[in-house]
């Protein structure tokens, strides 16, 4: 098949997504794209941009089988300004995120204009992909309420219209080698925090709990990676302070080795998120050995239950502080990581490029 991809905002997950499945597919794939800056005005003027370079290409004599966009796209919009031949495409739109549960510090501060993109482009998608189940129920939800605060000609129908034709495809991992096959008995362990440094993935609990550790005389070492933004909370620059002895890894790993080194030399690998809509560093790091401990919310539950179901209890804990602690507490005086071979292998074969690409061919080929 001939793909036509479009791709707003070609950078971080979305930018891993497309390059990782077009990478390995089978398929023929055109794509066009817009780099990764200011995110509000690609939303705004992406539909315009494309549809005129689509045209052009129209008019040079190319043709294409099915059409795929992320959610960052106005797909209405720019289904109403291109050639007619591109119209009667086949359609998915891909939701990485969306703009009306994306996590706002004030909720005056949210354009629910950019909400309503979302819906329109999933109303006139054929199918409608989500990386998680969670970020499908947490949307439907929300838009549901949503649209309840019209004053009048409420289109609560679409809600269920956009149900039905969604699916969930979550995101895939390039795999590599990962240190230690054998149970690691290391001491002091290694603890990775790996995550944006933004509110929403909640580092105050984080930074909290450890400082109680190191307070009980726990030795552990410590890398916190992550993007990095101008405004970061405060608490990183306060943590680096206090934990100066036991870290090993600080800040943004711009190259992609660093990184990977990183999740390898990972004993456990700790999230705090109160929200995300998927985790893919939790995949990374489990297909690299480490341990996760991981809070029993968001889409965690369904990553876990896909790979390593009868270890639930193990892996997480209650989303406070105190019982982050008393998990760490365990592991760090033991000095034993579990030997997860099995939830290593799952996370590998379920999780790989070359799997989630031929079901993803497959899904495009069956829409067709």
């Amino acid at each position: 098949m001939r793909v036509l991809g479009l791709e707003c905002y070609m950078g971080g997950s979305h930018k891993a997504f497309l390059n990782g499945w077009t990478r390995l597919s089978c398929h023929d794939w055109t794509i066009l794209s817009l780099p990764a800056t200011k995110w509000k005005w690609r939303m705004r003027h992406g539909a315009i941009t494309f549809a005129r370079q689509v045209d052009r290409l129209v008019a040079e004599g190319h043709r294409w089988d099915a059409l795929f966009c992320s959610d960052m796209l106005n797909l209405a919009e720019f289904l109403g300004l291109v050639d007619k031949t591109i119209r009667n495409l086949p359609k998915v739109i891909y939701f990485h995120e969306n703009q009306l549960t994306y996590p706002v510090r004030v909720e005056s501060e949210r354009d629910y204009q950019y909400a309503m993109t979302n819906l329109t482009g999933a109303l006139a998608a054929d199918s409608v992909w989500f990386n998680s189940a969670f970020h499908r129920d947490e949307f439907l939800d929300a838009l549901s309420v949503f649209l309840k605060r019209m004053p009048d000609y409420q289109p609560l129908d679409a809600v269920d219209m956009i149900r039905g034709k969604s699916v969930v495809h979550p995101p895939a991992i390039d795999m590599f080698g990962r240190r230690r096959p054998e149970a690691k008995t290391k001491k002091p362990l290694s603890i990775l925090w790996a995550a944006r440094w933004e509110h929403d993935k909640n580092p105050d609990d984080f930074f909290a709990a450890m400082k109680m550790l190191k307070d009980k005389g726990h030795s552990f070492r410590l890398s916190v990676i992550g993007e990095q933004f101008r405004d970061q909370p405060e608490v990183f620059d306060r943590a680096k302070e206090f934990f100066a002895e036991h870290i090993d890894r600080w800040g943004y790993q711009k190259d992609r080795h660093d990184y990977r080194a990183a999740l390898s030399e990972a004993d456990i690998f700790v999230s705090t998120a109160n929200h995300e809509f998927f985790g893919i560093s939790a995949i990374e790091a489990i297909a690299a050995g480490a341990h996760p401990v991981l809070p029993r919310r968001l889409a965690y539950p369904e990553i876990i239950d896909s790979i390593a179901p009868s270890r639930a209890d193990e892996l997480f804990y209650d989303g406070t502080v105190d019982g982050l602690v008393d998990k760490l507490a365990t592991l760090l005086a033991s000095g034993n990581i579990p030997r997860h071979d099995d939830m290593i292998a799952n996370t590998q074969q379920r999780y790989a490029w070359q799997e989630r690409a031929e079901l993803m061919d497959k899904a495009l080929e069956e829409m067709c």
